[in-house]
């Protein structure tokens, strides 16, 4: 489980971002000039600027620090910055480059993710076309090489159950393929936490499942929505 900002008035339920962890650096060579790409996972658009501000911090002696970022389950907060690069050729190639990004086939929901691209100038002019190329590709190769995860509005419910008898139930659980959330222990009884899709057919089987492992004494209590990373599928 990872923690992030919540958004209550998304109409998506399911988005992929960068897994949680450490900045993602990536870096290639363009006609002599180098172009890093910095990709970091923010949660809302002062994270995002907080990144580029550090990474101008680092790279000071750089020519540009061009960037763009996509912040949100439903992407609704994009922007992109060109730095001194000529209009229209750094930021806006990257930020598509983040846009289009397929996480699966057909689908292009990545977002939570800034990206920084450092620009070391190599004495050898690119004209338009291929700043614009550079940039795209430089973003798009780091993509292909970063880890991501799916991001997942799920409904976290508990089920109390004796201690002697969670070990088998959670791991009975977890065979089905059910998604653990915390546990927690009370005097009599240890409450496993599941973290199951909000959606009532998907809650009444679960509830059906559990009862099938426990002998019908295993209930299924759903509580509030979170965000929750989850390997992608």
């Amino acid at each position: 489980m990872a923690e992030g900002v919540d958004y209550p008035e998304s109409r998506a339920t399911v988005y992929t971002v960068l897994a949680a962890g450490p900045e993602f650096r990536h870096e290639i060579e363009v006609k002599r000039s180098r172009f890093i790409t910095v990709l970091h996972r923010t949660a809302d658009e002062d994270g995002a600027r907080s990144v580029l501000a550090g990474l101008r911090k680092e790279f000071h002696d750089a020519r540009h620090h061009c960037s763009a970022f996509v912040i949100g389950p439903d992407r609704s907060i994009q922007r992109s910055n060109d730095d001194g690069e000529p209009s229209g050729t750094a930021g806006l190639p990257m930020l598509d480059a983040l846009l289009r990004r397929e996480t699966a086939p057909g689908v292009t929901d990545l977002s939570d993710v800034t990206a920084v691209v450092v620009r070391y100038f190599g004495g050898i002019l690119l004209g338009a076309g291929g700043l614009v190329r550079a940039y795209s590709e430089s973003v798009t190769a780091a993509l292909d090489r970063a880890p991501l995860v799916q991001r997942r509005r799920l409904r976290i419910c508990t089920v109390a159950v004796p201690h002697t008898a969670a070990g088998r139930l959670e791991n009975d659980l977890r065979a089905a393929g059910y998604v653990m959330a915390e546990t927690s222990y009370e005097a009599q009884n240890t409450v496993l936490g599941l973290a199951l899709p909000d959606d009532p057919a998907v809650l009444a089987r679960a509830g059906d499942r559990l009862a099938g492992l426990s002998a019908g004494t295993a209930v299924l209590l759903p509580g509030e929505t979170e965000w929750i990373d989850v390997p992608l599928s």
